[in-house]
């Protein structure tokens, strides 16, 4: 007959019971690739809700949207265009380059083969025959045979290497004329591009003015407010909940980093964490003042999880650190990452701009743990400087 169990062994052993029972129900074998591939499209689908959701709730902001995106279409391809430009220029200075050093060398072929000739001339015009009739020593006439076949070879060799370095001039010449020809195009085709800016710029200025002709009172403003924050609020939490299955970014621990970060961009904080907005409302990141097309440099590797247009702070980029973290960048004037992609610490990920209604060039700055907003002074090390 089996020892009965004592009852404190049963009661220690109840919860490895449980968890072996429980075991098939958590232990499938993973497939980060196959949950990594149902959190974008998750967070596509987020971003198209966003974008309907603005559609629906106000035509002017919509405007404002669609004229933002197109100052970033139309700057992206002038930054295009222009990099062809300064292309053609390398290349042509390369080309020039190269057509001195021909040159050159085509001067240094001429003089050795002028000092050849006159030597030749001196010796006059029947050496060969001289040589035979001069009476010497049958040894001493063939060695000076054979020097003077192999002075005449040189002189021979000179004359092809003359020939290549002209005709090598005649293509590089050729090559310039099309560059030069190319490198026009291309200046039309940037000053084109500059135009297109230009233009949608003015159709920016004109939505904003409507936009903001809408807003009658500071009611109305903070009205306003309240409802891109509460859009944000809302994309937050649906990101959080889209990324709860999402693989972790690799590396180290997002908060190991606390007060080492690098600021994304040189400036001057104008709005801090905290501080009043109005109505109730606060700052739940910083605003750093900065120039314009000023290049915003990811302070930590993670991945991209939203990279679109949403009120209140245009063009934004939201980055997932791994361990329930973000950090996001709004009011950007170039988006250069896309959702799912891969980031490094350092690597440049948009251009600061004045999308969302701002009056002047500004860099959003925000980190987040879930959906709590946190001072992002506590995570960055100095000042934005």
């Amino acid at each position: 007959m089996a020892a009965a169990i004592p009852d404190w062994v049963a009661m220690r052993c109840l919860p490895l019971i449980f968890l072996l029972l429980a075991a098939p129900a958590w232990a499938a074998p993973a497939n980060p690739e196959g949950d990594l591939k149902r959190v974008q499209q998750r967070i596509e689908q987020l971003q198209r809700a966003v974008r309907d959701d603005t559609a629906r709730r106000d035509k002017l902001t919509t405007a404002l949207r669609d004229a933002e995106e197109q100052v970033r279409a139309s700057r992206q391809r002038h930054a295009a265009a222009r990099e062809k430009v300064r292309e053609s220029d390398r290349r042509l200075q390369e080309i020039a380059a190269e057509q001195v050093r021909h040159e050159q060398l085509l001067a240094e072929q001429r003089d050795t083969l002028a000092a050849q000739l006159r030597a030749a001339y001196v010796a006059g015009r029947e050496e060969h025959l001289k040589l035979l009739l001069s009476q010497k020593d049958p040894a001493a006439l063939g060695r000076m045979l054979a020097y003077y076949s192999y002075f005449g070879q040189a002189r021979a060799g000179k004359i092809g290497e003359i020939e290549a370095a002209v005709q090598r001039l005649e293509e590089l010449a050729t090559e310039e004329q099309a560059e030069r020809a190319q490198l026009g195009e291309r200046e039309a085709d940037s000053a084109r591009q500059l135009a297109a800016v230009e233009s949608a710029s003015k159709d920016r200025a004109r939505a904003l003015l409507a936009l903001n002709g809408q807003i009658k009172s500071r009611g109305d403003e903070i009205a306003r407010l309240k409802r891109q924050a509460a859009a944000l609020e809302k994309l937050i939490a649906d990101l959080r909940k889209a990324l709860e299955r999402s693989p972790a970014p690799s590396g180290q621990p997002f908060e190991r980093v606390r007060g080492k970060l690098p600021w994304p961009v040189p400036g001057r904080i104008v709005a801090q964490f905290g501080q009043s907005r109005g109505g109730g409302l606060k700052w739940t990141g910083v605003l750093i003042a900065t120039e314009r097309g000023t290049e915003v440099r990811a302070p930590y590797a993670g991945r991209v999880v939203y990279s679109d247009w949403l009120p209140g702070l245009g063009l934004l980029l939201i980055v997932d650190h791994g361990g329930g973290y973000m950090t996001l960048y709004g009011h950007n004037d170039q988006l250069f990452k896309g959702l799912g992609d891969n980031i490094v610490a350092g690597e440049v990920i948009a251009t600061v701009g004045d999308s969302g209604g701002q009056s002047r060039p500004e860099l959003y700055l925000e980190v987040r743990k879930g959906t709590i907003a946190q001072d992002p002074r506590r995570w960055f090390r100095g000042g934005p400087s």
